[in-house]
């Protein structure tokens, strides 16, 4: 065995295979859903997110690898990729994996909680979906016709690897006391806060109700709003900041130039683009990111690890495949290769999955 690829390295199985992997020299390929999304996919090699090798590398340092690059990186389109082949393909791994049950009883899934319950919360949450889709639409109108300043709350899913394996908050309850306790201290009164729930948010933490018994918790009633879906950008265009634990929705603020307060550890939580104040001071005067350096940063990402394409749709995997192979042929991973081009000299692999 030459090559492990795997798709994430913090599941159980992937930690313990990656870990094998580097005690026996074996090349490891790392994918995951694309930094700058939507449209891309991330390749690297070792480790992604919090793990990733990116994190070795310095504005400045990207600044020089970028001047002596030969390709000028392709700009990212502000276009949405493939949610509903992505949904259908999720549904049918979850549907094989509770068929696959009877054969394997005692299989035990990273997920929680199992394939039959699961099951059971996609069920509720397909037969609730027209009665959010209007909540939705009605929240989302009283936001865009109301005059008062508002902050933005990015939640993800709380069975993520990356939320859990990359962050101190075990759920979102906890993330979201300790932003609406920062909220509460430090951000004017007449400021408001939205609370914006994954996309695929499947209702198992129950967030109406969390949402709701905290903001009387900390004496909000009136000024916090919930999007249980809807579009992202149109939310972001009008906001005076964002916070987050480590999710890569935090791209799309850092690309409008929004102040930033992230949690986790992630790719892009650097100095340079993060505020450092305490929470009640970033509600109350946000800092701005540094516009300069954040554009390097993103470049870098479009001209080594940032591939166009997507997991679902076959024209996504077509434009995938037209970089892929060159990419996990080269000798050295994306950044490296920038850095030293003489990296990119292919040698011969065998790809195990």
């Amino acid at each position: 065995m030459t090559d492990l690829v795997c798709y994430g390295t913090t599941r159980p199985f992937h930690a313990m295979a990656r870990d094998l992997a580097r005690r026996h020299g074996i090349t490891i390929h790392a994918f995951e859903e694309g930094y700058l999304r939507p449209y891309w996919v991330t390749y690297e090699r070792d480790g992604t997110n919090a793990e990733s090798s990116l994190n070795a590398f310095t504005i400045v340092k990207m600044r020089d690898a970028l001047s002596s690059a030969r390709n000028t990186p392709r700009p990212a389109p502000d276009a949405w990729g493939d949610m509903r082949q992505h949904v259908f393909w999720g549904a049918g791994y979850h549907a094989l994996m509770l068929l696959g049950q009877r054969r394997y009883p005692k299989y035990a899934s990273h997920r929680t909680p199992q394939p039959r319950h699961e099951l059971a919360i996609y069920v509720k949450h397909l037969i609730s979906m027209p009665v959010r889709r209007l909540k939705r639409r009605l929240t989302t109108g009283r936001i865009r016709r109301a005059t008062f300043p508002y902050h933005v709350a990015l939640c993800q899913l709380a069975h993520d690897a990356n939320f859990r394996d990359n962050s101190d908050f075990q759920n979102q309850s906890s993330f979201l006391d300790f932003v609406f306790d920062g909220f509460a201290k430090g951000a004017p009164n007449h400021h408001h806060l939205v609370v914006k729930a994954h996309p695929l948010e499947d209702g198992r933490e129950a967030l109406p109700s969390l949402v709701k018994g905290l903001a009387e918790r900390h004496g909000l009633q009136g000024r916090i709003h919930l999007l249980t879906g809807g579009k992202l950008a149109q939310l972001l265009d009008h906001a005076e900041s964002a916070v987050t634990v480590n999710s890569t929705a935090a791209e799309q603020v850092l690309w409008r130039g929004l102040p930033l307060k992230a949690f986790g550890r992630a790719t892009y939580n650097r100095p340079e683009f993060v505020s450092n104040q305490s929470l009640p001071d970033f509600f109350a005067r946000p800092c701005p990111p540094d516009r300069d350096a954040y554009e390097i940063y993103r470049q870098f990402l479009l001209a080594t690890s940032q591939i166009p394409g997507g997991f679902y749709a076959k024209g996504a995997r077509q434009r995938l495949l037209r970089r892929l192979p060159d990419l996990m042929l080269a000798r050295e991973d994306p950044y490296s290769t920038l850095e030293n081009p003489s990296a990119s000299s292919q040698q011969h692999i065998l790809l195990v999955t």
